[in-house]
């Protein structure tokens, strides 16, 4: 029961995020490529909410290195776009 209680949390938020990162606001380009940037981050931190989840749901703890795996992407990703942006302002 709380496992599924977590993962319709879980799918909800990816949802609203996802609809986040969709969504077009009238602001300022930069803000709205920001915007976009932590909405990505956050599906991919929920991304790996679901699938320990599901490795905890199905006993398959080979799915956590998936979850490890899409982590450091995640991690890499939004360093390299910081530092895109920094040297965008120079």
């Amino acid at each position: 029961m709380v496992l599924t209680l977590a993962f319709l949390l879980l799918a909800a938020a990816f949802g609203l995020a996802f609809i986040r990162m969709v969504r077009d606001p009238k602001r300022d380009h930069r803000l709205l490529t920001l915007d976009r940037v932590v909405a990505l981050d956050l599906m991919s931190t929920l991304s790996i909410g679901l699938i320990t989840l599901l490795a905890v749901a199905f006993n398959r703890p080979l799915m956590l290195d998936a979850a490890i795996v899409i982590a450091l992407l995640a991690f890499l990703s939004t360093v390299a776009f910081a530092r895109y942006l920094e040297k965008g302002k120079q």
